[in-house]
């Protein structure tokens, strides 16, 4: 089974209870905060999450956005997606099934965005590439994921699982590779997780901010 299938069979099955981690949530919350923060948008920006989940981030973020296209290759979690925007009546988030980077919407966007998603894409300096071309001028992504870590985040039961975190100064050199510039990095959050062993270790997650080169 490859990466991108184990990632769509556990998440269907966890769907249901996803929102029910009060620590996810609250990482969903401070990583739109900083996000927001960061990003500083006007209300009339066209914006992309990959990795969508079950919009636990979109769902902060689209009030400050004219319109937001969702994207997760699980169907059980943008159900969950789908139901809490009839619910909501937000009628700015369009939600579209498929796998990255092969399935990424055309674009372009003004903001692409996700969070905790790119561990489980295997060829992220490819998928930084595609989102360049998806861009408008000047158009920036806000990308928070795991620092480099050893494994343990995970277990070594999870399937589905294509980086331990990752390097920000190797991180930085892929955004520049892809034709990004002023790009910068801070901490959105923290997670402090109880490991296999029984140990409690923290587990920083890393935002970073980068504008689309002028050609």
């Amino acid at each position: 089974m490859d990466t991108q299938q184990a990632n769509v069979e556990r998440f269907n099955g966890v769907a249901p209870e996803w929102d029910s981690d009060p620590r996810r949530v609250l990482m969903a919350q401070k990583v739109a905060r900083a996000m927001r923060t960061a990003l500083n948008p006007t209300g009339q920006e066209r914006a992309l999450e990959f990795g969508a989940g079950t919009g636990l981030v979109t769902l902060l973020m689209a009030p400050s956005l004219a319109q937001v296209t969702v994207m997760d290759g699980s169907a059980g979690m943008l159900a969950v997606l789908r139901d809490k925007c009839e619910r909501k009546h937000l009628t700015q988030v369009e939600i579209v099934e498929g796998s990255v980077p092969a399935q990424l919407p055309g674009g372009p966007f003004d903001i692409i965005y996700s969070s905790m998603t790119l561990h489980h894409v295997e060829d992220v300096p490819g998928l930084l590439r595609a989102l360049a071309l998806r861009l408008t001028a000047d158009g920036r992504v806000a990308l928070a994921d795991l620092d480099a870590e050893d494994g343990g985040f995970h277990g070594a039961d999870v399937k589905g699982v294509a980086h331990h975190g990752f390097d920000r100064a190797t991180f930085g050199k892929w955004l520049r590779a892809a034709g990004f510039t002023d790009i910068q990095f801070s901490t959105a959050f923290t997670v402090r997780k109880e490991r296999d062993d029984g140990s409690t270790h923290a587990y920083p997650i890393f935002l970073v901010v980068a504008r689309k080169a002028r050609a």
